[in-house]
């Protein structure tokens, strides 16, 4: 069975029984894993589901310019654990368990900024289940002692004293634990590894260039690499870490086929 069908298969008897919320589906997975078409495709199945991706919460650019101002500069990159804007994450979560129809934020990675409120698809009143999908959804926070050594260049290079790092692991530590918290089944997409992850990510932004997308957030090769070592610490400690955790893992080939699963049942 692939992940859609067993997560379906898991799903349908959740959200047959009687609840007073929604049902909160994680989906955790590195940029380019496929979770985004994996949301979709379960939201599909059910019907009044909606997704709500994590990117979706970034903090606007004027934000993150002033987090970039009085904290340090690497959080102008959207990216980690601080540069999301979680009380609106909590808000909207909060509304959908209220039964509302409820605005759900959109943020264009082309302009790098968050797409006008006005224009935000509104999730039906009474919806059923929430895909909450994303890179760093349901991450736990590093030991102390792991953040002590740089992983990589831009480590090294941009945040020797480790300020930026700390920063984003204690926030990951605080509000994004109350957000999580909140997630009623979780899933890990588990890239074989870092390497696998940024080809991934360089398959899409070769993409969004043959679309002819233009803006802040399109990236040459050189801009790509810089962006996605600001992922690369949390993302190898949820590949190491999560799988022990989650409801299901599901081990990805570099063709995102799915070649194992470990979940709660066999389905």
């Amino acid at each position: 069975m692939s992940p859609e069908d067993i997560l379906a298969a898991a799903i349908a008897p959740a959200l047959a029984m009687a609840r007073t919320r929604p049902l909160v589906l994680g989906l955790c997975g590195a940029q380019g894993s496929g979770k985004s078409t994996l949301a979709d495709a379960l939201a599909a199945r059910f019907p009044g589901a909606v997704t709500l991706s994590i990117d979706d919460l970034y903090r606007t650019r004027a934000e993150r310019e002033q987090l970039a101002a009085t904290v340090h500069p690497l959080l102008l990159t959207r990216g980690v654990p601080g540069t999301h804007d979680v009380a609106l994450g909590l808000a909207t979560l909060a509304a959908l368990d209220r039964g509302e129809a409820v605005p759900l934020p959109r943020f264009a990675k082309e302009n790098d900024d968050r797409v006008d409120p006005a224009l935000w698809p509104v999730a039906p009143a009474g919806c059923p289940l929430v895909i909450f999908e994303g890179w760093c959804v349901g991450a736990r926070p590093q030991p102390e002692a792991a953040l002590a050594e740089p992983i990589n260049a831009l480590e090294r290079e941009r945040d020797a004293d480790g300020v930026w790092r700390r920063h984003a692991n204690a926030a990951l530590a605080g509000a994004y634990q109350l957000l999580f918290d909140r997630i009623d089944l979780l899933a890990l997409l588990r890239a074989p590894d870092w390497d696998q992850v940024y080809a991934w990510r360089k398959q899409q932004e070769d993409a969004l260039r043959r679309s002819g997308a233009r803006g802040a957030g399109v990236m040459d090769d050189d801009q790509l690499r810089f962006f996605v070592s600001h992922y690369e610490r949390l993302t190898r400690h949820i590949l190491a870490e999560m799988p022990d955790r989650a409801d299901w893992t599901f081990h990805l080939d570099a063709d995102r086929r799915c070649t194992a699963w470990t979940g709660p049942r066999e389905a």
